[in-house]
């Protein structure tokens, strides 16, 4: 094991890809929280009320706050967590780019469902780490907090214009088609993510058919959550 890496972390950690994989899964979360942060920030501009503001607002910093962690997480690994986060920004930024909400429906719409389906993709990676990092990892992803807010903004929004639900039925495929792109664009640009999911000799990985039945998974999970929000996925 690297000297720079803390003597506390887990035996798993002495391979070095298994490090690296981590190092990596960990940054693009970290990074993908960042940017989740300014673009809330950016869309609280586009909220109806001071009350919508102020919770989109909150939103946004609950976001910010989850850097923390996993920044200090990476550099326990012997990383720079700024260095770590490079690699992601122009995948992570070219989804967002794609993706930039026409209205503040759309940006809780996206705020829902397109931050939702990245979050159920690391829990999925989740499962083949070590106990402290995937604890890490689902405490980072969690967003069950602003599930209420966002749900009821949208179907009011529905119910009181009941064309935008086509709208926003449409979008949220596209923001699914988008995910799974980035998603598959991240792990496939950096091998120890893909050696990750491939699993070794000492811990399992996803076979093609796993492969199969973890993006059934995620597009279920979409499909629940458009329900949600009163819209067909």
């Amino acid at each position: 094991m690297p000297a720079s890496v803390s003597d506390d972390v887990p035996v798993a950690f002495a391979d070095p890809v298994y490090r690296e994989a981590v190092v990596d899964l960990l940054a693009v979360i970290a990074y993908g929280e960042i940017t989740a942060f300014e673009r809330l920030a950016e869309d609280a501009k586009l909220a109806p009320t001071l009350e919508d503001k102020v919770a989109l607002a909150a939103m946004a910093s609950a976001e910010l706050d989850k850097v923390g962690p996993l920044r200090d997480r990476i550099t326990e690994l012997g990383g720079e967590p700024f260095a770590a986060m490079a690699p992601f920004r122009s995948a992570v930024d070219l989804f967002h780019a794609h993706t930039a909400p026409a209205d503040w429906s759309e940006g809780l719409v996206k705020a829902y469902v397109g931050d939702g389906l990245a979050n159920d993709f690391y829990r999925e990676i989740a499962a083949y780490l070590d106990p402290d990092t995937r604890d890490l990892v689902v405490s980072s992803v969690d967003t069950a907090g602003n599930s209420a807010f966002v749900v009821e903004k949208v179907r009011e929004a529905i119910a009181a214009d009941h064309r935008l639900g086509g709208r926003l039925a449409l979008w949220g495929r596209r923001l699914m088609g988008e995910a799974l792109t980035q998603a598959q664009r991240v792990a496939a640009e950096r091998d120890a993510l893909t050696a990750l999911l491939a699993g070794g000799v000492d811990r399992p990985g996803l076979d093609l058919a796993a492969i199969g039945r973890m993006f059934t998974r995620l597009t279920e999970r979409h499909a629940e959550r458009m329900a949600e929000l009163g819209l067909d996925s």
